[in-house]
This record gives C-alpha cells, sequence and structure tokens, in this order.
C-alpha cells in the first residue's frame, strides 16, 4: 500500500525541508563488494547471480526504515514544477531490474521483494520474462521499488547515474565483477535521494548488503 504523510511528524522532517527542492538532491556512494559467495551459490544451484545479488539488496533494504518512504515532486504545469513536494509511505519494497526484449530495446520490470529466496526467484524468472517477451514495462505501484542496472560486457570502477527528477527512487548499477585468486568482487554504485535517507542509512545499508551477501 502506498500513503501521504506528512513529513513534519517523521524523522525525515529536516531532510525534506532542506533538500526536497534541491536542483540536485541526489547522493551517490561507491563501494566495492566481496560477491564470492554469491558467484559459488550461483554455481551450485544454477540460479542467476544477478537474480541472487537482487535478492540480497531487498534483504538489506528491508531492514532500513527508511527505504519504506520516498519524496516525490508534483508533474504537469510549470507551476507545480515550482511547489514543494510530497512524502509516501510503502508496506512493501520491489526490486527493479531492466530487461533486454525480444525487440532489441529494454523494458523496466518490478520483482516484489519475498523473504523466500525461492519465491523471490521464482518470481524473478516469470516476471523478466514476461517483459522480454512482451516489450512492456511490469510496475508495482504499491511498492516502492529500488532500480538496479547491470552491465555486465565490461568492467568499471564505478557509475554515476544521470537526475531525471522525475524519479527519486534509490539505483545501484554495477558492471562485471572482477576474479582475484581467492575471491570475487564488484564495484556497486549506490545513488539515492538525499530526502528519503542520509549517508549513515545509505552506509548502513551497503554494509547490511555485504553481511547478506556472506550469510547466504
Amino acid at each position: 500500500m502506498k500513503q501521504e504523510i506528512n513529513p513534519k511528524n517523521t524523522s525525515r522532517a529536516y531532510a525534506f525541508e532542506m533538500w526536497m527542492n534541491s536542483p540536485m538532491p541526489m547522493v551517490t556512494l561507491l563501494k566495492t563488494l566481496d560477491v564470492t559467495r554469491l558467484v559459488r551459490k550461483s554455481r551450485k544451484t544454477g540460479m542467476k547471480f544477478n537474480m541472487l545479488l537482487c535478492w540480497c539488496i531487498g534483504k538489506a533494504a528491508s531492514g532500513i526504515d527508511e527505504f519504506y518512504s520516498l519524496p516525490e515532486k508534483p508533474r504537469g504545469s510549470e507551476q507545480a514544477a515550482v511547489m514543494s513536494g510530497r512524502l509516501f509511505k510503502y508496506d512493501r519494497l520491489a526490486v527493479n531490474v531492466i530487461v533486454n526484449n525480444k525487440a532489441g530495446g529494454i523494458n523496466s520490470c518490478d520483482i516484489p521483494y519475498a523473504d523466500d529466496l525461492m519465491q523471490f526467484n521464482a518470481d524473478y524468472l516469470s516476471m523478466t520474462q514476461s517483459a522480454s517477451t512482451s516489450c512492456t514495462d511490469i510496475s508495482l505501484e504499491d511498492a516502492m521499488a529500488i532500480g538496479t542496472s547491470a552491465l555486465v560486457t565490461t568492467e568499471l570502477d564505478g557509475i554515476v547515474n544521470q537526475y531525471s527528477g522525475i524519479f527519486n527512487n534509490p539505483f545501484l548499477a554495477w558492471a562485471r565483477y572482477r576474479r582475484h585468486w581467492l575471491r570475487t568482487t564488484l564495484t556497486v554504485s549506490f545513488q539515492f535521494h538525499h530526502v528519503q535517507m542520509d549517508g549513515a542509512q545509505a552506509a548502513r545499508f551497503l554494509d547490511s548488503l555485504q553481511s547478506t551477501i556472506n550469510k547466504i
């Protein structure tokens, strides 16, 4: 469920006042993760590496309250664009993935987060396949979606995403992982809206993501 809440009644009141109308309210953190266990689990089970990482992202985010709220700006007329935004509360999360479709283009697909890895895997496979074959986006409007993008054809040291002013959702991006002698690493870029969370929560999320990967 998605419902509008009064920012003044939340822990984000100060951030909302300070950053809602900022021309560039996004913050980007880069972190190199040890994904050795994900690679091993992918090989052992046949599950997709990208799916496993997306589940870990959802798992880590589910334990941080700030992920369940999202600021939005009014859309439409120029007058609306200068108005103060709104803050919405959600009761569930989704992980968004970009899917290559059969027409040679891409589509966006929201996968509902589930604590059960097997359920998430089943939803991931069926929904991405549906988006690919139908060439249509799948959006869960009642879930706070965490965006992701995987550029696995190359290795990159970091990614800084554009800010469109339309979507304020948190967003993670990564390229191809790097193999070392005894471990495999992956540098991820995490972009978030400063109204939604501060650096402390963002850093805690990235630490929790590494911990989740280590325990999978």
